[in-house]
């Protein structure tokens, strides 16, 4: 009967995935708990004397992101997407860097922990000044992690009901690799204003994340280290 198929379908729609998406996600976490367990086990690296340290990083920080230009100017193997010669230079360039992140392929990584080792064996000597701000979040990289999901959430619900008098849109994925909304028509900013936003986020955050990193400082629960 027509209104018993009606729940059906929606269920089906709700529980079916495409193969391919599926394996995607599965994929990425992965890839992610790797990455995350190998930063774990980097973080040994800083019982060890200064000069050893410092060169640990800087040759493995060289060897990723050389690794990352060879294989990319083969252009046959690490990304699903190959580069292409653009209409200028720098729109070639940025063909050239644009590799897969979700999932993160294997240039993607090479292309950020590359660079990232680079940057702390740059920093190692001491944390410039300007910089010293952002030691704050990396005290307590969960705590704002959990918070700026939904901060951003509740940023893009005041933008859809400023533009379009609705937020429906932000509260429904009729399917599971739409989550956690459905796109409303038009949605969608350039890069600048994602900046803007992201900006605005950390701005927002600090104050909690400096609060949050003292109590931790302070007290010695256990359930704080996972902070």
């Amino acid at each position: 009967m027509p209104g018993q198929r009606l729940p059906m379908r929606k269920i089906r729609d709700v529980l079916r995935l495409r193969a391919g998406g599926m394996s995607k996600r599965k994929i990425a976490a992965s890839l992610s708990i790797g990455v995350t367990a190998a930063g774990y086990s980097l973080g040994q690296i800083y019982s060890w004397p200064s000069e050893r340290r410092r060169a640990f990083l800087v040759r493995l920080g060289v060897g990723l992101t050389a690794a990352f230009v060879i294989l990319r100017a083969i252009n046959f193997y690490g990304d699903p997407q190959p580069w292409t010669t653009q209409r200028s230079a720098t729109f070639t360039v940025l063909s050239f860097l644009n590799t897969t992140k979700y999932p993160p392929s294997l240039l993607y990584l090479l292309m950020t922990l590359g660079p990232a080792l680079l940057f702390l064996w740059a920093v190692d000597a001491g944390t410039p000044r300007w910089l010293r701000p952002a030691l704050i979040i990396g005290k307590v990289p969960m705590f704002y992690y959990l918070l700026h999901i939904p901060l951003i959430h509740l940023i893009a619900v005041a933008v859809c009901y400023a533009r379009y008098g609705q937020v429906y849109w932000m509260f429904e994925s009729p399917t599971l690799d739409q989550f956690p909304i459905t796109p409303p028509p038009g949605w969608g900013y350039s890069l600048p204003i994602v900046y803007l936003v992201w900006g605005i986020v950390v701005v927002t955050l600090y104050p909690l994340c400096r609060w949050f990193a003292g109590l931790k400082q302070h007290r010695s629960g256990a359930w704080l280290s996972y902070f």
